[in-house]
């Protein structure tokens, strides 16, 4: 007997655990000719704006020592266009939408989330946290607790209330568990994590950075294990928050991993850059684990790491 995949994050059901990363699948156009992205639990897209945005200058991606360097500014053709086209052709293929955003103050997240709220077809909406405080010199969201619960509360109070909200966060901060506590008090249904660990590559050749804009996000297997302890973490401190985990997840174990620390569901990202079809592998991969185990329920996993000892799943 197949076991049962399907989770839940906050009042959603999804048919199983596996999502792709933001910013990694665009709106699933890029993969659909890969697989059926309507097997997939869940389309997490590409960061959307109000306006379009060009982006930082190529280079905008260097390899790193098992991941990936990336500077790309939140291109994007905005919110319009996302409506229009994006959102309608990831529908039409059965494909379920969580669309991230991100803006500049809670006012732009805010209206993001209004005219989402006003389109059909939205499962869940991600707030890209990491994004630049245009009223605090540039500084993330995520830097400050007070000011990343003040745009999930603009989230929250503009987006209809059967759609969840679930806040992504970064864990280059000095109390990751301060910052999901301060959102989820401002009324996030569940939390995303993590994004992209802050890092640098020089290219020797030229003597300048890898990437046009300097500093950038290292994403991959190389940051795994800090985002594992990310999960746990907050799982520890927020038990019955549901969290999407990422980080570097390339086969079915690491997703078997993300949700024994606490995780309810896990997102697929820089392995698709090489293996576009990851994410129907990983899935494969991952029910496999769990017919391995003779486990019943993916569900029953979840926090599984954080049990007594001899306490075990169903099976």
């Amino acid at each position: 007997m197949s076991p049962d995949l399907r989770t839940r994050l906050a009042n959603v059901e999804l048919a199983n655990p596996i999502l792709t990363a933001a910013g990694c699948a665009g709106a699933g156009r890029e993969l659909a000719q890969f697989f059926d992205i309507a097997r997939i639990g869940a389309v997490v897209t590409k960061s959307v704006m109000l306006d379009p945005r060009a982006g930082l200058p190529a280079p905008r991606m260097a390899e790193t020592p098992s991941g990936l360097l990336s500077a790309t500014g939140l291109q994007g053709p905005g919110i319009e266009v996302f409506l229009q086209r994006d959102l309608p052709w990831l529908l039409a293929r059965g494909g379920r939408a969580v669309v991230s955003i991100a803006g500049g103050s809670p006012a732009e997240y805010a209206e993001l989330a209004r005219r989402l709220s006003d389109a059909p077809g939205v499962t869940m909406i991600e707030v890209n946290l990491s994004s630049p405080n245009l009223a605090d010199q540039g500084r993330h969201f995520t830097d400050d607790p007070a000011a990343a619960a003040r745009v999930v509360h603009a989230v929250r109070s503009h987006t209809r209330s059967d759609i969840p909200v679930f806040a992504k966060l970064s864990p280059d901060v000095p109390d990751l568990v301060e910052l999901a506590v301060a959102c989820v008090q401002a009324r996030a249904d569940g939390l995303s994590m993590i994004n992209t660990v802050r890092g640098m590559a020089i290219d020797t050749t030229t003597m300048r950075p890898a990437v046009a804009g300097g500093v950038g996000g290292v994403s991959g297997p190389a940051i795994r294990p800090i985002a594992v302890a990310c999960v746990y973490e907050v799982h520890a401190a927020l038990p019955d928050v549901p969290i999407i985990g990422m980080g570097g997840v390339r086969t079915g174990t690491d997703a078997l991993e993300f949700l024994l620390a606490g995780a309810s569901a896990v997102a697929v990202g820089t392995v698709i850059f090489h293996d576009p079809s990851a994410c129907v592998r990983i899935l494969r991969e991952f029910e496999e684990e769990l017919e391995e185990r003779g486990v019943r329920r993916a569900a029953d996993l979840v926090g599984a790491a954080h049990r007594p000892m001899g306490a075990q799943p169903a099976r």
